[in-house]
């Protein structure tokens, strides 16, 4: 289940983004230096529910607020999830049980929302009614798939009138009444009219992704599970895609981003994904040679411990398509991406901020994904269309 976690690991000094450390007892480590950072809002933390879409587009947004001029609001991602959940369960029963329902999403699941019930401040909807001091889905979860799964089943072989508004009235009790009105600076707004007084224009935002077995620089419906809705991507090459990437962090655009976290190199406690040759026998000789003295079980700890800068793998195309296509790259986490980092050797990092809270992290909730690991176990991204090179822009059909 994508995002699914809540951290409880140690606390750790934090110096500041500019210059971090990243200091073992056997080695120099790795030293990341952010170059570039765009402006975000405060880590927030999901805790025990499968939401990290909602949570990394309200930290994408309120991004795209701060780019904008606009006032500093910080967003409910709970409300995006009840409208989210509410639209699943619709589908769900229309597919008579056949599509998709879970805790999980896709970024453009909170601009579905957004086109029809706006937005509203974290303040005025925490969607946390059921007794908790913290988020925690499972229960709520379990209550709608089991409900929608005694709908489908149809025992008066005719859909009553009243299952729809029986589910809302379950995601209601759970999360909280939607606020109709709400004071922001002192203004009264709607959640309509606090979208248009943010500037936050859906019809601006895209999702693009790279795989070869759909033709590139058209739209595409991504086979991905939490993909319910069965959106369309952009498809491009993925050097096009990483050039997306950096045009937009370069030009002040921040990224929300989609891919898979299961790798052994995606390693959260120390701040770090990276994608390291685990095989020596596929390592260059060069490479090899930075190694030779070094026992299998040593060479497996250092990689693993991040002890020494490792050599990644080159990813390209065909292996990007492999790995999707044999699932061992997968759709799990949705993240947000706010700069780009270096190590001491130069190679590229991309500062991603994070969704499993702040204060027990040794990076205060940001980490470091290396250039390689982006390249493999990204499944999509969204940007703001502007954020693209004009001349793909013109490719995609989307001149502006």
């Amino acid at each position: 289940m994508k995002g699914l976690r809540i951290t409880f690991f140690a606390t750790f000094l934090l110096a500041g983004l500019s210059l971090i450390t990243l200091a073992q007892e056997e080695g120099e480590g790795y030293k990341l230096e952010v170059v570039k950072e765009i402006e975000t809002s405060p880590v927030k933390n999901q805790q025990r529910t499968g939401t990290c879409w909602s949570y990394a587009v309200s930290s994408f947004l309120e991004s795209e607020i701060i780019r904008m001029g606009k006032p500093q609001v910080l967003l409910s991602p709970m409300y995006f999830v009840k409208h989210t959940y509410a639209n699943k369960g619709k589908r769900f029963v229309r597919f008579q049980g056949k599509n998709n329902f879970g805790q999980g999403g896709q970024a453009h699941d909170v601009l579905t929302v957004i086109a029809k019930h706006g937005v509203v401040p974290e303040k005025e909807f925490l969607g946390n009614n059921y007794g908790e001091e913290m988020h925690v889905h499972s229960e709520l979860a379990a209550v709608l798939s089991g409900f929608l799964e005694a709908v489908i089943k149809n025992p008066n072989r005719k859909l009553s009138t009243a299952w729809e508004p029986a589910f809302n009235n379950i995601l209601t009790t759970y999360l909280g009444e939607n606020p109709e009105s709400f004071s922001v600076e002192g203004k009264m707004f709607t959640p309509h009219t606090l979208t248009e007084h943010l500037g936050i224009d859906i019809e601006s935002y895209i999702e693009l992704t790279s795989y070869t077995h759909h033709p590139f620089y058209q739209p595409i419906v991504l086979e991905i599970p939490d993909n319910w809705a069965h959106k369309a991507y952009y498809n491009v090459p993925i050097d096009e895609l990483i050039a997306i990437m950096h045009n937009a962090i370069d030009n002040g655009y921040t990224i929300c981003w989609d891919g898979d976290v299961s790798e052994k190199g995606f390693a959260y406690r120390k701040g770090l994904a990276v994608l390291p040759q685990v095989k020596v026998t596929e390592m260059t000789d060069s490479e090899q040679g930075k190694w030779a003295d070094m026992p299998k079980d040593e060479l497996l700890s250092t990689i693993y411990g991040f002890n020494r800068i490792v050599p990644e793998v080159n990813v390209t195309q065909d292996l990007r398509q492999e790995t999707f296509d044999n699932f061992t790259t997968t759709d799990d986490h949705l993240m947000h991406i706010v700069g780009i980092s270096k190590d001491q050797d130069g190679n590229l990092y991309y500062l991603t901020k994070n969704s499993w809270g702040s204060s027990d992290h040794i990076y205060n909730g940001y980490l470091h994904m290396s250039e390689q690991y982006v390249k493999l176990k990204t499944t999509s991204i969204m940007v703001h269309k502007d954020a693209l090179p004009k001349d793909l822009a013109k490719k995609l059909g989307l001149e502006f």
